[in-house]
Protein backbone atom coordinates (compact mmCIF):
# COMPACT_ATOMS: atom_id res chain seq x y z
CA UNK A 1 0.00 0.00 0.00
CA UNK A 2 1.40 3.41 -0.95
CA UNK A 3 2.13 5.79 1.90
CA UNK A 4 -0.21 8.71 2.39
CA UNK A 5 1.41 12.15 2.31
CA UNK A 6 0.36 14.98 4.62
CA UNK A 7 1.11 18.67 4.54
CA UNK A 8 0.62 21.55 6.95
CA UNK A 9 -1.00 24.58 5.31
CA UNK A 10 0.67 27.40 7.27
CA UNK A 11 -1.26 30.66 6.99
CA UNK A 12 -4.35 28.93 5.62
CA UNK A 13 -6.66 30.64 8.14
CA UNK A 14 -5.34 34.09 7.15
CA UNK A 15 -5.74 33.20 3.51
CA UNK A 16 -9.34 32.15 4.05
CA UNK A 17 -10.07 35.47 5.79
CA UNK A 18 -8.48 37.60 3.10
CA UNK A 19 -10.84 39.40 0.69
CA UNK A 20 -11.77 37.31 -2.33
CA UNK A 21 -11.38 40.16 -4.77
CA UNK A 22 -8.86 42.69 -3.47
CA UNK A 23 -9.54 45.36 -6.12
CA UNK A 24 -13.31 45.09 -5.69
CA UNK A 25 -12.86 45.39 -1.92
CA UNK A 26 -10.88 48.63 -2.43
CA UNK A 27 -13.61 50.12 -4.66
CA UNK A 28 -16.29 49.10 -2.13
CA UNK A 29 -14.60 50.20 1.13
CA UNK A 30 -11.62 52.32 0.12
CA UNK A 31 -9.33 50.07 2.18
CA UNK A 32 -6.19 48.60 0.71
CA UNK A 33 -5.41 44.98 1.63
CA UNK A 34 -1.74 45.01 2.66
CA UNK A 35 -1.22 41.26 2.69
CA UNK A 36 0.12 39.01 -0.04
CA UNK A 37 -2.12 37.53 -2.67
CA UNK A 38 -4.37 34.80 -1.23
CA UNK A 39 -2.52 31.93 -2.86
CA UNK A 40 0.84 33.10 -1.45
CA UNK A 41 -0.36 32.46 2.10
CA UNK A 42 -0.54 28.73 1.58
CA UNK A 43 2.95 27.31 1.95
CA UNK A 44 2.98 23.56 1.61
CA UNK A 45 5.27 21.81 4.06
CA UNK A 46 5.04 18.04 3.92
CA UNK A 47 4.86 16.39 7.32
CA UNK A 48 6.41 13.10 8.37
CA UNK A 49 4.16 10.30 9.57
CA UNK A 50 5.69 10.79 13.03
CA UNK A 51 4.58 14.46 13.08
CA UNK A 52 1.08 13.51 11.97
CA UNK A 53 0.91 10.74 14.59
CA UNK A 54 2.00 13.20 17.28
CA UNK A 55 -0.72 15.69 16.32
CA UNK A 56 -3.32 12.93 16.15
CA UNK A 57 -2.21 11.69 19.57
CA UNK A 58 -2.61 15.13 21.15
CA UNK A 59 -6.10 15.46 19.67
CA UNK A 60 -7.13 11.98 20.83
CA UNK A 61 -5.82 12.45 24.36
CA UNK A 62 -7.64 15.80 24.71
CA UNK A 63 -10.82 14.03 23.60
CA UNK A 64 -10.07 11.20 26.04
CA UNK A 65 -9.65 13.65 28.94
CA UNK A 66 -12.96 15.36 28.09
CA UNK A 67 -14.76 12.02 27.74
CA UNK A 68 -13.43 10.76 31.09
CA UNK A 69 -14.55 13.96 32.82
CA UNK A 70 -17.99 13.66 31.23
CA UNK A 71 -18.64 10.08 32.36
CA UNK A 72 -17.35 10.78 35.89
CA UNK A 73 -19.70 13.76 36.28
CA UNK A 74 -22.94 11.86 35.63
CA UNK A 75 -23.43 10.25 39.06
CA UNK A 76 -21.45 10.51 42.30
CA UNK A 77 -21.74 6.72 42.88
CA UNK A 78 -20.01 5.84 39.61
CA UNK A 79 -16.39 6.90 39.26
CA UNK A 80 -13.84 5.51 36.82
CA UNK A 81 -10.04 5.70 36.97
CA UNK A 82 -8.31 7.84 34.37
CA UNK A 83 -6.08 5.67 32.18
CA UNK A 84 -5.35 7.79 29.10
CA UNK A 85 -3.08 6.61 26.29
CA UNK A 86 -3.40 6.44 22.52
CA UNK A 87 -2.31 4.47 19.45
CA UNK A 88 -2.34 5.52 15.80
CA UNK A 89 -2.84 3.19 12.84
CA UNK A 90 0.11 1.97 10.80
CA UNK A 91 0.44 3.87 7.50
CA UNK A 92 -2.57 6.02 8.50
CA UNK A 93 -1.29 8.19 11.35
CA UNK A 94 -4.21 10.62 11.06
CA UNK A 95 -6.40 7.80 12.42
CA UNK A 96 -6.13 6.46 15.96
CA UNK A 97 -7.84 5.43 19.15
CA UNK A 98 -7.50 6.47 22.78
CA UNK A 99 -7.88 4.34 25.91
CA UNK A 100 -10.01 6.30 28.39
CA UNK A 101 -10.66 4.08 31.40
CA UNK A 102 -10.68 0.50 32.67
CA UNK A 103 -12.78 -1.25 35.31
CA UNK A 104 -14.25 -4.55 36.44
CA UNK A 105 -17.91 -5.53 36.35
CA UNK A 106 -20.24 -8.48 36.83
CA UNK A 107 -22.32 -9.60 33.90
CA UNK A 108 -25.35 -11.83 34.27
CA UNK A 109 -24.47 -15.57 34.16
CA UNK A 110 -20.78 -14.78 33.87
CA UNK A 111 -17.77 -14.36 36.14
CA UNK A 112 -16.64 -10.76 36.80
CA UNK A 113 -14.79 -9.33 33.82
CA UNK A 114 -12.21 -6.60 33.33
CA UNK A 115 -12.87 -4.20 30.48
CA UNK A 116 -11.40 -1.14 28.79
CA UNK A 117 -13.20 1.76 27.16
CA UNK A 118 -11.84 3.48 24.03
CA UNK A 119 -12.70 6.32 21.67
CA UNK A 120 -11.51 6.52 18.05
CA UNK A 121 -11.57 9.18 15.32
CA UNK A 122 -12.92 6.68 12.77
CA UNK A 123 -15.42 3.81 12.58
CA UNK A 124 -14.34 0.30 11.59
CA UNK A 125 -14.59 -3.40 12.31
CA UNK A 126 -12.53 -4.62 15.24
CA UNK A 127 -10.43 -7.74 14.84
CA UNK A 128 -9.51 -10.32 17.42
CA UNK A 129 -6.25 -8.62 18.44
CA UNK A 130 -7.58 -5.06 18.70
CA UNK A 131 -6.41 -4.52 15.13
CA UNK A 132 -8.74 -2.46 13.00
CA UNK A 133 -9.36 -4.39 9.85
CA UNK A 134 -10.80 -3.01 6.61
CA UNK A 135 -14.28 -1.70 6.18
CA UNK A 136 -13.58 1.80 7.46
CA UNK A 137 -16.91 3.59 7.24
CA UNK A 138 -16.05 7.03 5.86
CA UNK A 139 -19.55 8.32 6.61
CA UNK A 140 -18.90 8.06 10.36
CA UNK A 141 -16.08 10.06 11.93
CA UNK A 142 -15.88 8.51 15.40
CA UNK A 143 -16.33 5.34 17.38
CA UNK A 144 -16.78 4.49 21.05
CA UNK A 145 -16.22 0.93 22.17
CA UNK A 146 -15.46 -1.29 25.16
CA UNK A 147 -13.52 -4.55 25.11
CA UNK A 148 -13.33 -7.26 27.76
CA UNK A 149 -9.67 -7.84 28.64
CA UNK A 150 -7.47 -10.20 30.62
CA UNK A 151 -3.78 -10.43 31.48
CA UNK A 152 -1.52 -11.92 28.86
CA UNK A 153 -0.21 -15.32 30.01
CA UNK A 154 3.25 -14.51 28.65
CA UNK A 155 3.57 -10.82 29.60
CA UNK A 156 1.88 -10.05 32.91
CA UNK A 157 1.74 -6.29 32.31
CA UNK A 158 0.04 -6.62 28.91
CA UNK A 159 -3.71 -6.94 28.42
CA UNK A 160 -5.33 -8.99 25.65
CA UNK A 161 -8.99 -9.38 24.63
CA UNK A 162 -10.99 -11.76 26.82
CA UNK A 163 -12.56 -14.12 24.29
CA UNK A 164 -14.85 -15.92 26.73
CA UNK A 165 -17.71 -13.64 25.63
CA UNK A 166 -16.93 -13.00 21.95
CA UNK A 167 -13.98 -13.79 19.65
CA UNK A 168 -12.81 -10.15 19.74
CA UNK A 169 -13.96 -9.43 23.31
CA UNK A 170 -16.14 -6.53 22.13
CA UNK A 171 -18.78 -5.47 24.67
CA UNK A 172 -20.24 -2.60 22.62
CA UNK A 173 -19.40 -0.34 19.70
CA UNK A 174 -21.26 2.80 18.62
CA UNK A 175 -20.79 6.18 16.97
CA UNK A 176 -23.37 7.80 19.28
CA UNK A 177 -21.82 9.46 22.37
CA UNK A 178 -25.05 9.15 24.40
CA UNK A 179 -25.31 5.41 23.76
CA UNK A 180 -21.63 5.05 24.66
CA UNK A 181 -22.15 7.00 27.90
CA UNK A 182 -25.07 4.78 28.92
CA UNK A 183 -23.16 1.60 28.13
CA UNK A 184 -20.09 2.67 30.12
CA UNK A 185 -22.24 3.68 33.09
CA UNK A 186 -24.13 0.37 32.92
CA UNK A 187 -20.80 -1.47 32.99
CA UNK A 188 -19.72 0.70 35.92
CA UNK A 189 -22.41 -0.38 38.38
CA UNK A 190 -24.11 -3.56 39.57
CA UNK A 191 -26.87 -1.69 41.44
CA UNK A 192 -30.23 -2.55 39.75
CA UNK A 193 -31.85 0.78 40.77
CA UNK A 194 -28.95 2.77 39.43
CA UNK A 195 -28.98 0.78 36.21
CA UNK A 196 -32.65 1.61 35.75
CA UNK A 197 -31.87 5.32 36.21
CA UNK A 198 -29.18 5.03 33.55
CA UNK A 199 -31.62 3.33 31.15
CA UNK A 200 -34.05 6.22 31.68
CA UNK A 201 -31.46 8.89 30.79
Amino acid sequence: MSKLRYFAAEGLREAMNAPKAIHTEFLRTGRIFRGKERWDFIEKRYMTHEEVAERTGRYLERAGEATHERINNVHHAIKFPKVIFHRTLDNRPHLGYCHVTAAKTELRNHDPIKWSFYIANFFADIGEELKFIGKLDRRVSRMYFAVAVQNDNEVATRMVPDRSLKPNGLLFRTHDPMIALKNVLMLGTNDPKLRQKIRDL
